[in-house]
């Protein structure tokens, strides 16, 4: 696992507390309402230690959490105006942002392409990806593991067209993955881990030199340039959560054995797939989403072109 420390970590949450400290209006907003998805383990864990609502309480902020199966399903929260923060793979942002969502890039964790592949059943003929040809492929629609079905094909010389993907959330691609309806599953940690380790399944590849997997947090635009400051107070809680965790593992897996429903053993493997390091938006990953967006508008999977840069907080705000 990677113990770099995260440099960058004062200069993310400085600039946004400078932000917040430039702005004569701090909005009406008493109300922070969080994402999350029980496989995120620092949301997760953050929500269970109760420390974000102690950080706002004097704020006179409440602080409310809803939970979502997946990315996607988070994202369509955010879009509805469900909810004013989340977090979520590489792939969410773009379907939301070409649906139209109106929303901000906050900041994202460092790539973790461990924590994802593609797995097969521990007795499938199936020895390498070139073999997916034809074959039915599961995973969640508009999901980070999209990403890396589209490029493992890719790698392997076959086109997009060349398999069939079959688009289901996590639960049921599990079920038709272990009833053998479908070929292989795309899938994220914990359930990636969990697969190999309950029923066997057999890791055909992980993201490794196929995807990079970065991790998004993201901010419905409107409260981004409301209350900034209460956006660098939460990134500050997450950091500190994702710091805690690197160096607790065993402790962090149970606590999010509970939360997850899976053997604190599988939960501390699928850590170990993450770094739990945030850091500002910057360039890379600015043109890394924008090469996602590009390539699902050309493989017809999006409705238009967008513009990544677009989802940044507007100067002057």
């Amino acid at each position: 696992m990677n113990r770099c420390y995260p440099i960058a970590r004062r200069t993310l949450f400085g600039l946004l507390l400078l932000l917040a400290t430039t702005l004569t209006s701090r909005g009406d907003l008493k109300e922070f309402r969080i994402g999350y998805q029980k496989a995120a383990g620092t949301l997760a864990l953050l929500r269970a230690s109760g420390s974000l609502e102690k950080r706002l309480q004097p704020q006179g902020v409440r602080v409310t959490w809803s939970e979502f199966t997946a990315g996607p399903q988070l994202l369509e929260g955010l879009n509805a105006g469900a909810i004013d923060f989340g977090y979520v793979g590489e792939v969410p942002p773009i379907f939301a942002l070409a649906g139209g969502a109106n929303f901000v890039y906050t900041a994202y964790e460092l790539p973790t392409p461990h924590a994802e592949g593609i797995l097969v059943a521990k007795d499938s003929p199936i020895q390498n990806l070139g073999q997916l040809k034809g074959k039915k492929i599961a995973f969640n629609k508009g999901s980070d593991v999209h990403w890396l079905v589209v490029n493992a094909v890719q790698q392997a010389g076959l086109k997009y067209s060349d398999i069939q993907p079959v688009f289901l959330t996590p639960a049921d691609a599990r079920a038709a993955f272990q009833r053998g309806a479908v070929d292989a599953w795309a899938i994220w940690d914990p359930f990636f881990v969990a697969a190999q380790r309950q029923i066997g399944a057999r890791v055909l590849t992980d993201a490794t030199g196929i995807v990079n997997r970065y991790q998004y947090f993201l901010t419905a635009r409107s409260f981004a340039e409301k209350r900034p400051e209460i956006v660098a107070i939460v990134l500050e809680e997450i950091s500190k959560t994702g710091e805690w965790i690197r160096g607790n593992l065993k402790e962090a897996a149970v606590k999010l054995g509970p939360i997850q429903g899976l053997d604190p053993e599988i939960i501390e493997a699928g850590l170990r797939h993450y770094q739990h390091i945030y850091k500002p938006i910057d360039e890379g990953v600015l043109n890394d989403q924008q090469k996602i967006a590009d390539t699902f508008y050309d493989l017809k999977l999006i409705p238009k072109k967008i513009t990544v840069r677009d989802a940044l907080v507007t100067p002057g705000h």
